[in-house]
């Protein structure tokens, strides 16, 4: 029996090619060749008005923050169910986070929550576009436009996904992608900001090299750079922006070599997951979703605890995942309390995804399945 672990980043002779490139030709540092190549292509591939590489999602959350120039006093409604970054980015620089819950289905956020949660200091909704499958869109950009607020699309999961044939990452005014290691695309540590509004294209360039003009004299549109606005250093070095260059000329394949595995689960587990009373994914029909991961949702958190201990004496490395924001020691202290945001509360008690990766073999995921559909809740 063999270990299979969680994830394998899929890094192949192309992109160690790429890597040589970078260091040969002399441009390690940020804004060469190959990321211009990679903004570039996921300019062209998704229709947006600019992308600039960032040194992880984080930074470019942290870039959202800084041109939304939020004060303190200022709101972002984010869902209890994400990454910590999904919110203290924003509370970095002044605002306070306000949580929602998520729907149960899909485990996006809540539009009928959002509307609640809206007052006269919100000034912008977070978008979490959970496993890669889109959220309510139309709603929330009604919501949004009603009540003048701003879409961010934290969309670490979902590039190339789509809404009503749309592509995430295209519908707020900013969008956030992730390339770390665990995430379809990956150079180990990356990120991308994606910009939608035009008006907002020149002073992010400025933030994300240090608070300069330098972008426009790299272009020869001044003759000297000078210190212009706040910012910092979260421009992504050229020899990370070649592997994702390598990545993304193959990003059908791997899209396809990760949906045959996501396909293979919700075909062999389903059966299993029926008898036991667990729940599968649920991508809604107007949703192309990245086959970003596959979970599985146990009745109780207990079964979830056993569940993962049971893969592991099967050598099938499993994890949990988000813990609810709002019952965090920081979430406490913005007055989140047990029993508030029951559904991410669920999930963050009993939730597991099984590993999900492009090289996966199909011994890998044989053993998988086996294991999963011998273990009783």
């Amino acid at each position: 029996m063999i270990s299979v672990p969680f994830n394998k980043a899929d890094i192949r002779a192309v992109d160690r090619e790429y890597i040589r490139q970078a260091i040969d030709g002399g441009n390690t540092a940020g804004n060469g060749p190959f990321s211009k190549k990679v903004e570039n292509l996921i300019e062209l591939a998704i229709g947006c008005r600019r992308t600039l590489l960032t040194t992880s999602c984080t930074h470019a959350l942290e870039m959202a923050a800084l041109l939304l120039r939020l004060e303190p006093g200022d709101e972002v409604i984010v869902p209890a169910f994400t990454f910590v970054t999904s919110a203290s980015a924003f509370m970095l620089h002044g605002a306070r986070p306000v949580f929602v819950d998520v729907r149960s289905d899909t485990l996006n956020i809540d539009p009928d929550q959002v509307a609640a949660a809206i007052t006269p200091r919100t000034r912008a909704i977070c978008v979490v576009h959970y496993g890669g499958v889109g959220a309510e869109m139309e709603l929330l950009l009604s919501l949004a436009a009603k009540h003048g607020l701003i879409i961010i699309e934290d969309n670490a999961h979902g590039l190339f996904g789509k809404y009503n044939g749309q592509y995430l990452g295209s519908f707020g005014a900013l969008a956030t992608q992730s390339f770390h290691e665990t995430k379809n695309i990956t150079c180990g540590e990356g990120g991308a900001l994606i910009i939608n509004d035009e008006s907002l294209v020149e002073r992010a360039e400025i933030l994300r090299e240090k608070g300069t003009d330098r972008s426009k004299f790299l272009r020869g549109q001044v003759d000297k750079y000078t210190w212009v606005d706040v910012g910092s250093s979260w421009v992504l070095s050229d020899i990370l922006a070649a592997i994702l260059l390598g990545q993304l000329e193959r990003r059908e394949e791997i899209y396809q070599l990760r949906m045959a595995i996501y396909k293979r689960y919700d075909l062999e587990l389903g059966a299993w997951a029926t008898a036991n009373n667990v729940h599968t994914p649920v991508v809604p029909k107007e949703c192309e979703h990245t086959a970003h991961m596959f979970h599985l949702r146990f009745e109780k958190g207990t079964h979830r605890d056993r569940f993962i201990a049971h893969l592991a004496e099967h050598k099938v490395n499993a994890v949990f995942h988000y813990q609810p924001l709002h019952l965090s020691s920081v979430g406490k202290q913005l007055g989140g309390v047990k029993g508030q945001f029951p559904i991410t509360e669920h999930a963050g008690d009993c939730l597991v995804r099984l590993p999900l990766f492009s090289m996966m073999t199909n011994d890998q995921q044989a053993q998988v399945i086996n294991a999963v559909v011998s273990f009783s809740p």
